[in-house]
């Protein structure tokens, strides 16, 4: 298999090398409070089978990769759920079963790599938590070091857990656009690999692999995926490994993606109705996808055009609520951002074909922001001493 990167604006196709980020071309047009211009992709060109090993696909050779098992998260087949909906073939992919209990874990991975292969040790970041510990841990496990800026608002879960597993954080007194403006700021005078999504091509690819895996689960396509939107790296992944296995015959057509957003953070869902992008301030309880520039915006609006996409929103109180849907009904406890692809399915599950095959994203662990979860249940506030007590609660 042969790779390279192609601009997704003006087709210009380079090398994959350790400082590639966005085309050098395209990237001089960049407009401020706009989404990246001049995104890379991964070109592949070659052959396989169905009987395909997911490395197989992508860039950068399988030895350089950390000692941690990223990836092969279990698709859910959800009795409960499937006999409430009336959805016999409803699926949960559940990502928050990786080793961070993230999503983003897949694009860490590849970064992580390609930062082994290129002899580079240093990693840096900003995140609004989720991919900030994923490089973290992948990054601890690889050896190598990693330097994060987190916005004031993340969870303390996953500030935590990116100290925990050794990261350098600072703590940016602002939202993740200045975060990520920080860090694009340090990179540029201390060097290194950059892991911003998007910026980063590698972000997208690693996040190809649900796709991928997806296909090697059910052994074929499935009609219609949900997909939590931020950024827009996540549903451009996704859609990146559907044209893969297209490009390589395996499969017949893309399948149907929609995008799901908060009703308060839903740039890339207005863009998607007017084709312009505006920078309003954004609120969320779905920390992971509150975004107010969606760094990949361009490319993923131009994925959901060409392949028929959609971009719903749906509210914080009815996230929250598929949230504790999701977790009593089947066991599987997401955060906030994950159950936002689930409240989107409930929102419209009324004009799908319920004997179609649809899976869901559930892309982290509900602990990873548990203060926001309580929003959703009765915490017990009276303490008992006694069985006898609880006849007076």
């Amino acid at each position: 298999m042969k790779f390279n990167y192609r601009c997704t604006t003006c087709s210009t196709s380079y090398e994959i090398a350790a400082k590639s980020t966005v085309c050098p071309i395209c990237s001089k047009q960049q407009q401020e409070d706009q989404p990246l211009t001049g995104i890379l992709e991964v070109e592949l060109q070659g052959e396989v089978d169905g009987n395909f090993d997911i490395f197989d696909l992508l860039p950068i050779e399988r030895k350089y990769f950390p000692p941690i098992p990223v990836g092969d998260s279990p698709l859910w087949k959800p009795a409960n759920l499937r006999h409430s909906t009336g959805f016999k073939n409803l699926f949960i992919k559940d990502d928050g079963a990786n080793p961070t209990a993230s999503f983003k874990d897949r694009a860490s991975f590849l970064v992580s790599a390609a930062a082994k292969k290129f002899n580079i040790t240093d990693i840096t970041l900003a995140s609004t938590g989720n991919a900030g510990s994923s490089m973290a841990g992948i990054g601890a496990a690889a050896g190598q070091n990693i330097t994060l800026f987190l916005p004031e608002t993340a969870p303390p879960a996953k500030l935590v857990q990116a100290l925990q597993y050794g990261a350098t954080v600072y703590r940016v007194n602002g939202n993740y656009d200045k975060a990520y403006d920080l860090s694009m700021e340090f990179s540029k005078q201390k060097g290194g690999i950059n892991r911003n999504t998007a910026y980063n091509p590698l972000t997208i690819e690693g996040k190809k692999t649900v796709s991928l895996e997806i296909y090697k689960q059910l052994e074929k396509a499935p009609d219609v995926v949900f997909v939590s939107v931020g950024d827009g790296c996540i549903i451009a992944g996704v859609y990146k490994g559907f044209k893969d296995l297209k490009k390589l015959g395996l499969i017949p057509k893309i399948p149907k993606i929609i995008g799901v957003q908060a009703e308060n953070s839903d740039a890339l869902t207005r863009a998607f109705k007017t084709g312009k992008f505006v920078n309003i301030p954004t609120s969320t309880v779905a920390d992971s996808i509150c975004v107010d520039v969606p760094r990949n915006g361009v490319h993923a609006l131009a994925q959901l055009k060409k392949y028929n996409g959609e971009m719903i929103t749906v509210s914080d109180d009815e996230i929250i609520q598929a949230q504790a849907d999701l977790s009593s009904s089947t066991g599987l406890f997401t955060e906030p951002a994950g159950a936002t692809a689930f409240a989107g399915f409930q929102k419209i599950a009324s004009d799908l074909d319920q004997n179609g095959v649809v899976v869901i994203l559930a892309t982290g662990n509900g602990l990873k922001d548990s203060t926001s979860a309580t929003l959703g249940i009765e915490v017990p506030q009276q303490l008992i001493n006694t069985i006898d007590d609880i006849k007076n609660i």
